[in-house]
């Protein structure tokens, strides 16, 4: 097998990243990659691995970090003290990692495709004077990489999925307690009778007035950096790098925005992205709506048979029938 380390996705064609990309989520897609490398806080490559045919058999980007932003990927917020790295393997965003593999790979071939992996960041990383992480790794990749690190997988969060059985969302509330089916319904009650205007929309048609409303809604929950112009420009570029795959589910009152959630179909799966709500302007169960119901209704519509619903308020997502799975931080020496 032969190793190599590009430093642009247009080198590889998007059709051979994806057959590797899809089964692993969002986050490591070509078009979301392409949008994250012209991020300015880092510097993005890709490690391969191929068969002595050419045949792509491993994958995974390399950021190496300048500032991080995000207190979540800082690593003196979720390591020890004595561990900085400041390379990146695998997703930068999302809180959705793993290493990309090619389908069908026998356990050994694969393994020595992950070893290749690890000895090319720990080459890329050493060249920059660091060292490399995967953080929030898959419960399956963790089990996949650990053996390759010298340390135990490190806890950060738990994640949430949503299955989406059947055809309609009468057979989602189909999958859920009586109990859960009736409180769901009185939500959805509720939310419809205060007559809110619901529409859908591109993010390019919105991102300036979804940017403002995020803004203020991470400001309130502590991110104090997360300011207008910031995310504004995140969302704008999304938008540009995505197109019309970025969708969004807004709840206006008038001419008013009062919430959103942006999230993305790709593979079977719906991704929820972002949240925010207008904190000034409350509506009944609009967070629950917004962040479940609406989108589950889309991934009806669009046939995938999962929402990712992600991290934080673990609780609640159990009780609309997600099912939950740990996720791990694996570092070099």
């Amino acid at each position: 097998m032969i190793t190599s380390i590009i430093d642009s996705l247009d080198e590889i064609p998007a059709a051979e990243w994806e057959h590797l990309a899809r089964p692993a989520g969002l986050y490591l897609s070509h078009r979301w990659l392409a949008g994250e490398a012209q991020d300015p806080t880092a510097t993005s490559a890709y490690a391969l691995v191929r068969d002595l045919d050419g045949t792509l058999l491993a994958a995974t980007p390399l950021h190496l970090v300048r500032e991080e932003p995000n207190d979540s990927y800082r690593p003196e917020t979720v390591l020890p003290p004595h561990l900085r790295p400041r390379v990146v393997a695998g997703a930068r965003r999302g809180y959705h990692n793993t290493p990309l593999t090619a389908p069908g790979l026998d356990p050994a071939r694969r393994s020595a495709c992950l070893t290749l992996l690890r000895d090319t960041a720990r080459q890329f990383a050493g060249h920059h004077g660091t060292t490399h992480w995967w953080p929030y790794l898959t419960a399956e990749a963790t089990e996949l990489l650990a053996p390759l690190y010298p340390a135990p997988p490190r806890h950060l969060e738990d994640d949430a999925l949503i299955p989406l059985p059947g055809t309609s969302f009468d057979d989602y509330l189909a999958s859920l307690p009586s109990r859960r089916r009736v409180s769901i319904r009185r939500e959805r009650r509720a939310f419809a009778e205060a007559a809110l205007d619901v529409r859908r929309h591109a993010l390019a048609d919105c991102f300036e007035e979804a940017g403002a409303l995020l803004a203020g809604h991470q400001q309130g929950h502590g991110h104090d950096r997360d300011g207008t112009d910031a995310m504004t420009a995140l969302l704008k570029r999304q938008a540009a790098t995505m197109g019309d795959e970025a969708r969004v589910v807004a709840a206006h009152d008038g001419d008013r925005l009062i919430g959103f959630c942006l999230y993305y179909h790709y593979a079977a799966t719906t991704w929820i992205r972002a949240v925010a709500l207008d904190r000034d302007h409350p509506a009944p169960h609009l967070y629950f709506n917004l962040t479940y119901y609406l989108p589950i209704e889309d991934a009806y519509a669009h046939g995938t048979t999962a929402l990712h619903v992600g991290m934080t308020t673990i609780e609640a997502k159990r009780r609309r029938g997600a099912a939950v799975s740990p996720l791990h931080a694996l570092v070099d020496r």
